[in-house]
């Protein structure tokens, strides 16, 4: 669905004004609560306008229909956003900025102090940074003594099979955060959750690098989908 072709006769062609007031997102939300408003209702509210032929809650639900869903419309860059005839750059901006919000919000739930004294609290923390993304990013959590996450950095990204992580620049970095150990963190963008041999290879090497400063591996997670797994679990750590 490229914008030059986008066929806008599929649409209601109304424009909001002349939905009955039940119908217009903003005085849905205020008569019914967000809850009742669908994910173009909502999406149509923070995006407040449509264009000409088409109006805000009919582009809403084409950038869902283009994107599959609300979960990849979550992960595109404002660049991407702007295939829609009507979301210009500054409507774009402002989706990428609530999706990332959105993304915080999940991290702070797990409140002011993470300690990550378990694979399922670092996978709590990576999920929504790692999940559904189309191209592998590798992250390290710093670490101090009691396993509290003292910061994190994103080191490499690449394509949709693999990202190239130096252990030099991974120890560096733990180093610069004063870091007692790390945990790594990766995603899967195939979906498939299984360690590759490529992740058990640099686990290794990092873990040798590790040892060497006295920076231990605490965990390697794997983000794949819904899913994750820990390398420590696996006895691979």
């Amino acid at each position: 669905m490229e914008a030059e072709s986008f066929d806008a006769s599929r649409f209601s062609g109304r424009s909001v004004k002349e939905m009955q007031p039940d119908e217009q997102p903003r005085e849905k939300l205020v008569k019914y609560g967000s809850e009742s408003l669908s994910e173009a209702e909502l999406l149509a509210i923070l995006l407040r306008t449509g264009t000409k032929g088409l109006n805000v809650v009919d582009t809403s639900r084409a950038l869902l229909e283009h994107f599959n869903g609300i979960r990849n419309l979550s992960r595109q860059n404002w660049q991407s956003l702007k295939v829609i005839p009507g979301i210009a750059k500054v409507k774009a901006l402002t989706l990428e900025a609530v999706f990332e919000l959105s993304r915080r919000i999940q991290i702070a739930s797990l409140g002011d102090e993470i300690r990550m004294d378990s694979p399922e609290l670092a996978a709590a923390f990576f999920f929504p940074k790692l999940r559904d993304l189309p191209q592998e990013h590798f992250y390290v959590a710093f670490l101090n003594n009691s396993r509290v996450m003292t910061g994190y950095k994103k080191i490499s990204s690449g394509g949709s099979n693999s990202t190239i992580v130096e252990p030099a620049e991974v120890m560096r970095q733990a180093i610069l955060n004063q870091a007692n150990s790390i945990i790594l963190a990766h995603n899967h963008p195939s979906g498939y959750l299984k360690e590759s041999r490529a992740d058990i290879s640099l686990t290794r090497r990092l873990k040798d690098a590790g040892e060497m400063l006295k920076i231990e591996i605490d965990d390697h997670i794997i983000i794949a989908g819904d899913g994750y797994l820990s390398l420590r679990q696996r006895g691979l750590v």
